[in-house]
């Protein structure tokens, strides 16, 4: 029998999770799953037929799955786990991890034969629960091609390169998702600010070349209600843009918007709030405006 354990059940773990729990029932395999608070993990076990489970169990599965806030987390169960690893298993990171923490990741389990690749996801908690995520995997060709058919919550995979390249291109991706945020929130103020309809003006401008999933998606939904649903958190966006500047001074390349973004970012987060949802982004656009963009 398959097995596959999954750690960490937050917004995107959980559902994330409960995808391997289906695969398995149809496979005849089974999903392990361990969370820091255990009483999350039984209560998942209770309603997605998982099976809660210690670290030192969690060790002895297939495939290994990690989904935490940062790689300092990984760090952490990685210390506890590696004397129980048994080589020849996989492990997949989905965390939205730092592509130098990837490297010296493999490195360390690779002294326990255990194959690390580093792949982070895109969709959010909607994507998470229709198993539609899309995959960005790095490591080599032969052991992303060993693991895709265990990435039970994916709708798209895509092999983006070696060893911290998932997690590399994850960053980029976010502190795109916040420039484009952060530059319709200024303009849609200041068409409030002159008394236009903003979901006439949206209606408009996704209907042309000013459009993106923040105009089409995220400002309607979360904006224009001030719903703002606590989903991917502020402070999780703010350490995204900061891992893409981190991105392009590796490389010594420039750019001045993204880092101007990610600094709007760490401001946001002290003063809005780093738990609030990442559409709160736009409350700081709001404040300098004064003016609601609704």
């Amino acid at each position: 029998m398959k097995t596959a354990a999954f750690l960490g059940l937050g917004a995107m773990g959980g559902p994330m999770a409960a995808a391997l729990a289906r695969h398995a029932a149809e496979t005849g395999g089974q999903v392990l799953v361990w969370n820091r608070t255990f009483e999350k993990a039984q209560a998942h076990a209770a309603e997605y037929g998982t099976q809660a489970a210690t670290l030192e169990q969690v060790a002895q599965a297939n495939v290994i799955f990690t989904c935490l806030p940062i790689s300092a987390d990984v760090d952490e169960v990685i210390g506890q786990l590696e004397k129980h690893l048994r080589p020849g298993t996989l492990w997949v990171d989905c965390t939205s991890g730092h592509p130098d923490a990837a490297r010296v990741q493999r490195a360390r389990l690779l002294e326990r034969g255990v194959k690390f690749l580093d792949a982070p996801v895109s969709g959010g908690v909607n994507g998470a629960k229709a198993a539609a995520l899309t995959v960005m995997l790095g490591g080599p060709a032969d052991e992303v091609e060993a693991v895709r058919g265990e990435l039970a919550f994916a709708g798209k995979v895509v092999h983006v390169g070696d060893t911290g390249a998932g997690f590399a291109v994850k960053a980029i991706n976010n502190a795109l998702l916040a420039v484009n945020l952060w530059a319709a929130g200024e303009g849609l103020a200041a068409l409030a600010k002159g008394g236009v309809d903003l979901s006439a003006a949206l209606d408009v401008i996704n209907a042309s070349s000013g459009r993106s999933n923040a105009t089409e998606n995220l400002i309607p939904a979360r904006v224009l209600t001030r719903a703002f649903p606590p989903t991917f958190g502020l402070g999780l966006l703010a350490k995204d843009t900061g891992i893409a500047l981190d991105v392009v001074n590796n490389v010594k390349g420039s750019a001045p918007v993204l880092a101007q973004v990610n600094a709007l970012c760490r401001a946001a987060t002290q003063m809005i709030g780093p738990h609030e949802d990442h559409t709160a982004l736009l409350k700081l656009v709001e404040q300098m405006n004064g003016q609601e963009i609704k």
